[in-house]
């Protein structure tokens, strides 16, 4: 289901996800500036809630990335995180995607409900032009920070060079390697292949889980209508409360993934053990 125009600023189309994108951002600035108007020496426990959070978005990024790449990127990583936790979370706030203008349809119990057919408020991650968005930006960003890292001719040799040392060589060693060359070679369009894909693998993962989570809502309160909805879908609803969280954890752990697969050095272990003590 397309995201419902419900207004214009100039030739800015404002859909009903994009409302809820700048409401719940704002919610979620007001809050963290409330939690901590200034930084302290001493946090208080808004602020202690938000450092621990950051710590440990840290500590579990950094085996990934490593430390000076996790450095680098966190600024990314931490922010996605947070943002799909925090769409996720609001999308399942009531009103959001059951008010709205739609008609009045019959249950199959016989009896009726009111189907919102064009909702004022939708979820953000059910749009596939978000998830599409956050996928192609960090696709921008993979190619920025892999040839930041590995330079022009190393982001070629990271992707089609050949991985094989057989300690041979000379003209001997070449003629040996040419097969292992070859392979490598089409081993490396396989991969850009999959790079091309990811974007793509990315969007329509988180879009799917979300929107299939409030298709099953819809289908379970049409089914039992709405004296008995509140009973059938309590469990369901926290089942998508623990979805809002994994799915956020999944997209960011995923890109950090590919991302330290391009970045992350060996030595990145030891020098952040060093500056940690």
């Amino acid at each position: 289901m397309r995201a419902v125009e419900i207004g214009h600023i100039g030739p800015l189309v404002i859909t009903n996800s994009m409302l809820v994108a700048w409401i719940a951002t704002m919610i979620l600035v007001v809050l963290v500036r409330v939690a901590m108007p200034k930084v302290q020496k001493v946090p208080d426990r808004g602020q202690a809630f938000l450092e621990i959070v950051v710590e440990n978005l840290f500590g579990l990024l950094e085996p990934i990335l490593g430390y000076e790449g996790t450095k680098k990127t966190f600024w990314f990583f931490a922010t996605i995180f947070i943002f799909i936790v925090s769409m996720n979370l609001f999308a399942l706030v009531p009103g959001v995607g059951s008010i709205g203008w739609g008609e009045w349809e019959s249950a199959a119990n016989g009896g009726k409900y009111f189907e919102v057919t064009k909702p004022l408020l939708r979820g953000v991650n059910a749009d596939l032009n978000m998830t599409t968005a956050m996928a192609a930006l960090f696709f921008v960003l993979w190619f920025v920070w892999s040839f930041q890292a590995l330079g022009a001719k190393g982001f070629y040799n990271h992707i089609f060079g050949s991985k094989a040392d057989l300690g041979i060589k000379g003209w001997l060693g070449f003629l040996v390697s040419v097969p292992f060359i070859i392979i490598f070679f089409f081993a490396g369009l396989i991969e850009v292949i999959s790079i091309l894909f990811r974007p793509v693998s990315l969007s329509f993962r988180l879009f799917g889980n979300i929107y299939g989570g409030e298709a099953m809502l819809e289908a379970m309160y049409e089914t039992v209508g709405p004296h008995f909805a509140w009973m059938a879908l309590t469990p369901f609803y926290f089942f998508e409360l623990l979805v809002a969280f994994v799915q956020a954890m999944v997209f960011c752990l995923l890109t950090a993934a590919f991302t330290g697969m391009m970045i992350k050095h060996d030595d990145d272990d030891e020098g952040g053990e060093a500056k940690h003590h």
